[in-house]
């Protein structure tokens, strides 16, 4: 008899990308090809009798998940190719596979951040040799358990329009309080990115809204944690977009033509502290 999963509505979207990026891996020309979060899905399915049909993804969810990753998953590899001693922070990783795609060198201490009962799915489906912190990312005091002297990036994938209030940037000012230096690398919801989630199918399966996200990629540099605007990614001009399935490549070729639309959609901003 298949045990249901027992995650609230916002850890349930772990699904949401889990099963975007398996669909992605399964597509003819797939951007990221994470076959292992297909395999993961594949074996939660069969365990929990989770239907991700009722997720309703569709491709442009597919494959915005995927594109942003694979971009986020660059960020990584270009830091720790550099600091092969770096501390990598994945705050709110789900159950992301990102340490087996980014494959770091041996000295790289990676630390994957999610609730406890995410942290506890990991274990069952997700084995990598990574540091688990079990605890919501909004809480003071585990930061303060990361190496406080090597070079660290810290990626926030799909985490920003689901915190509320200040929380997301006040848990950045906790980390670079708490890191030496390094990098920070999220996509950057638009405040009306942010509000319009709620009413995709994928985000009103689940039950909940979105909250939170800032229109001027330099607004975080005034959050007190020491930001300084690296990059801005208008990810509907990345060269990837060719695989995307038509009409949909059509239609953000023609958004690319503006930067005030592209930034609706999705981008990747990156920080050094």
């Amino acid at each position: 008899m298949p045990s249901p999963l027992r995650l609230d509505p916002v850890q349930e979207t772990l699904l949401l990308t889990l099963y975007a990026r398996a669909l992605d891996s399964k597509a003819p020309h797939p951007i990221l090809g994470d076959t292992r979060s297909a395999a993961v899905a594949d074996r939660i399915a069969a365990d929990t009798g989770y239907d991700f049909a009722k997720l309703k993804l569709k491709p442009s969810l597919v494959t915005s998940t995927a594109l942003r990753a694979r971009k986020l998953d660059d960020v990584v590899r270009r830091f720790v190719a550099a600091h092969p001693d770096a501390v990598v922070v994945d705050l709110g990783c789900g159950l992301d596979t990102r340490w087996a795609r980014c494959s770091p060198p041996e000295g790289v201490d990676w630390y994957d951040v999610d609730y406890p009962a995410v942290t506890e799915l990991r274990r069952q489906y997700v084995s990598d040799p990574t540091h688990a912190v079990a605890a919501d990312v909004t809480e003071p005091g585990w930061a303060e358990t990361l190496p406080g002297d090597r070079p660290a990036v810290i990626v926030a994938d799909g985490v920003l329009p689901f915190l509320p209030g200040d929380s997301f940037r006040a848990t950045v000012r906790r980390l670079t309080a708490q890191l030496p230096a390094g990098e920070l690398a999220l996509n950057g919801y638009t405040r009306f990115a942010a509000w319009a989630m709620k009413y995709h199918p994928s985000i009103k399966a689940l039950g909940i809204a979105a909250a939170q996200g800032f229109d001027d990629p330099h607004e975080p540099e005034h959050w007190d944690a020491g930001l300084t605007l690296a990059e801005e990614q208008l990810l509907t001009r990345a060269p990837e977009v060719a695989a995307f399935p038509q009409p949909l490549r059509a239609l953000t070729r023609l958004v690319a033509r503006s930067t005030a639309l592209s930034r609706q959609g999705t981008r990747i901003l990156r920080y050094r502290f």
